[in-house]
C-alpha cells in the first residue's frame, strides 16, 4: 500500500520566504487536530487516550503554523489561552484568570502531519511551556528559516520525534523533546516513504531543563485493526 500523501494545501498562503524572519526571531517567552506531546516518561503520545506514536513515524512540520503567546493552567484545565502567529506581536495580557496556578505562562507551538505508517495523514498540534520544549521548537524554527533562505521551494521539514534527557537531583530523569530533521519537501509535494526521505542535518538536541509533567498516563501502541 502506498503511503504517499499531499502534505499541505498552498491556497491562500503567503510566500514561504516571508516566514523565515519570523521563525528566526521567535520569542521563547485547531479544531480537527489531535494534541501531541511528550509525557514525563519520554514517550510521544497523542489524543485523549494518549496513544503512543509509532517508533518509525515521520512528521511534516507546517512552516506557517508556528505560534506564540500565553496560557493559564488551573488543576489540569486550561483557564485561558492567547496565541497568535509567530509573525505577529505577542498578545497583550490582562490579569490571569482566577485559579491559575502560575498565572500566565509563555507558550509556543506548531502543527504537524504524520507522513507514514498507521497514522499517515493525521494532523497534530504541539504546544509547550517548558524550557526544554520551547528550546526544541526554537531550534526547529531556526533550521526551517535557514532552509527557506537556501531553498524556498522546500520549506517543510520532515522530522522524527525523538527525546533527550538529563538527571535532576530531586525529580530524577527528566525528558526533553527533540525534532530530528531527516529531510525537506515542498508544501504540496507527496511524502516519500521513510526510507527515501531526503537527507538533512538534524538540529542539536534540546537539553535545557523541562519542568516535570503533573500527570503522564502512558498507553502502549494500539493494536492494528
Amino acid at each position: 500500500m502506498s503511503n504517499q500523501l499531499s502534505v499541505f494545501k498552498s491556497a491562500g498562503l503567503p510566500a514561504v520566504a516571508n516566514v523565515a524572519n519570523a521563525l528566526r526571531t521567535m520569542k521563547v517567552e485547531n479544531a480537527g487536530h489531535v494534541i501531541i506531546k511528550m509525557d514525563k516518561t519520554g514517550h510521544w503520545v497523542f489524543g485523549a487516550d494518549q496513544t503512543e506514536i509509532e517508533s518509525d513515524s515521520q512528521w511534516a512540520i507546517n512552516p506557517f503554523s508556528f505560534i506564540h503567546g500565553f496560557i493559564a493552567w488551573g488543576d489540569g484545565d486550561v483557564l485561558g489561552e492567547k496565541m497568535v502567529a509567530i509573525n505577529e506581536p505577542l498578545p497583550d495580557l490582562d490579569e490571569a484568570p482566577k485559579g491559575a496556578k502560575k498565572g500566565w505562562e509563555s507558550q509556543v507551538g506548531l502543527s504537524m502531519k504524520c507522513t507514514n505508517g498507521e497514522d499517515a495523514g493525521m494532523e497534530a498540534r504541539y504546544t509547550t511551556t517548558s524550557v526544554g520544549g520551547k528550546r526544541a521548537v526554537q531550534t526547529l524554527g531556526a533550521a526551517i528559516a535557514d532552509q527557506i533562505e537556501k531553498d524556498p521551494s522546500k520549506p517543510v521539514a520532515i522530522v522524527s520525534l525523538k527525546k533527550d534527557h538529563y538527571s535532576h537531583k530531586s525529580y530524577g530523569r527528566i525528558y526533553t523533546p527533540v525534532f530530528e530533521i531527516v529531510g525537506w519537501m515542498g508544501m504540496t509535494e507527496e511524502a516519500a516513504p521513510a526510507a527515501e526521505a531526503e537527507g538533512g542535518d538534524a538540529p542539536e538536541p534540546a537539553t535545557e531543563a523541562e519542568a516535570p509533567a503533573e500527570t503522564a498516563p502512558t498507553r502502549r501502541r494500539r493494536a492494528a485493526v
